[in-house]
């Protein structure tokens, strides 16, 4: 009969030397329920999944004056970040003149932080949400970017907030994206994919659409719900997310889109697999639509 592996005696993050100092041996170090993030951090496997306790275990070996930022940074404001994997390193900004490095674990960025970009969240060094919006605007793309505007409106800043952040850092690169961005951004969206199709859509010059359109009929009573609209050409565009797969929203669904165009008006629905697979004919059905 196999032996019984005893259980792990790892129950939070260390390095080899605090494991060596707390009596745990290398041997129990490479135990299947520890997981080694680096090579000198460790962490419990049942914690490795979760940003709460996976960031002390990186933050463990980070130079000092670390401080977490770009995408973890939104993460622990619980801003989504689309288009990106939302596995991978952590990311951290770290004094410039530091020598740190890259590690499977983390992805440094070295740059000037003035205390008031910091803030602590979890009990933890973050970017103030204002300088994360900057900071990502160097190293998003536009429609994710959008994506990450049009939420932190939604709750955490306001535009002066975003225009006295990028008044700090006028130039650099960025710079020039995060205006364009900003000058588009709303805060009435319900999905961050919503924003990445209406950054598609404006790209290609189309109309600025009314955003959350509550359509009703002639009677004023309430037929429907648009994401995007454009009242005056009775057009109304909806994204469809994972939800609406689900039964009961399915139905819904069809149900208001039968009387909203019984009242006249042209429904258009796009899922991820249009806007990233088929842009051009997304944007080639709206204009045809708005054109009618």
């Amino acid at each position: 009969m196999p032996r019984r592996l005893p259980p792990s005696r790892l129950h939070e993050p260390v390095t080899r030397s605090t494991a060596r100092a707390a009596g745990i041996s290398d041997w129990q170090l490479r135990h299947p329920d520890v997981v080694r993030l680096s090579r000198d951090t460790y962490l419990p496997l049942d914690q490795a999944t979760d940003l709460r306790t996976r960031l002390p275990a990186v933050l463990l070996t980070a130079p000092p004056g670390t401080v977490v930022s770009h995408r973890t940074a939104a993460a622990l404001w619980r801003v989504e970040v689309p288009l990106t994997p939302a596995d991978g390193p952590v990311d951290l900004t770290v004094p410039a003149g530091s020598r740190a490095r890259n590690r499977p674990d983390r992805r440094l960025h070295r740059s000037p932080l003035p205390p008031e970009d910091v803030e602590r969240r979890w009990q933890l060094p973050v970017t103030t949400p204002a300088r994360t919006w900057r900071d990502l605007a160097a190293v998003l793309d536009p429609p994710a970017l959008l994506a990450v505007t049009d939420q932190l409106l939604d709750v955490l800043c306001t535009p002066a907030d975003l225009e006295r952040t990028l008044a700090v850092r006028p130039t650099g690169r960025g710079a020039a994206r995060a205006r364009r961005v900003l000058a588009v951004a709303d805060p009435r969206i319900d999905s961050p994919m919503e924003s990445v199709l209406r950054w598609l859509l404006h790209e290609a010059g189309l109309p600025r659409p009314t955003l959350q359109f509550r359509a009703t009929d002639d009677r004023g009573r309430l037929i429907g719900l648009g994401d995007l609209a454009w009242p005056d050409r009775k057009v109304l565009v909806e994204f469809d997310g994972e939800v609406h797969r689900e039964r009961g929203v399915f139905v819904n669904d069809l149900r208001r889109q039968n009387r909203l165009v019984l009242e006249g008006w042209t429904v258009l629905r796009f899922t991820s697999a249009d806007v990233l697979g088929r842009p051009q004919d997304v944007v080639a059905t709206v204009a045809r639509a708005l054109r009618r």
